[in-house]
């Protein structure tokens, strides 16, 4: 049976943030990303030297957590939260990717600091826990 391209792209994004934010095998992770690649985040500098580099220079216990993720196409967005960085709080991010020929050819994100129940206007941010949830309900699909 096969798999719709919207979970393909999902499954290799997924695979990729890991080899790269998690496991840090540089080598393995340029095999995801296009020699191409464009970077529009404003915080890193172009293409896959820019993130790769940005990368190498945050401390060894960064850790990318996924949570929601959904694709439409050649384009796949996941929610998911940055940790361990060295700043005083982990990021939440929305990261927007553009899929093409098998890898990753085009990049956006939003970033916002993670805040607490407390520091919450609605009472409700996103949490571990609720990563976790979501990350489960992902991997199923």
């Amino acid at each position: 049976m096969s798999q719709t391209i919207e979970v393909t792209n999902k499954r290799l994004v997924l695979e990729a943030f890991d080899t790269l934010f998690n496991k840090r095998d540089y080598e393995m992770a340029e095999g995801f990303w296009s020699p191409n690649y464009i970077q529009h985040s404003a915080h890193i500098a172009p293409g896959c030297e820019g993130l790769f580099n940005l990368i190498r220079s945050l401390p060894a216990t960064l850790r990318y957590e996924p949570g929601l993720i959904v694709a439409d196409g050649e384009f796949v967005i996941v929610h998911g939260r940055f940790s361990g960085h060295g700043r005083p709080r982990s990021w939440i991010a929305a990261d927007i990717v553009r899929i093409a020929d098998g890898v990753l050819a085009e990049h956006w994100d939003v970033l916002q600091d993670e805040a607490t129940r407390e520091e919450s206007q609605s009472g409700l941010p996103i949490v571990r826990g609720h990563l976790s949830r979501l990350t489960v309900a992902v991997k199923q699909t």
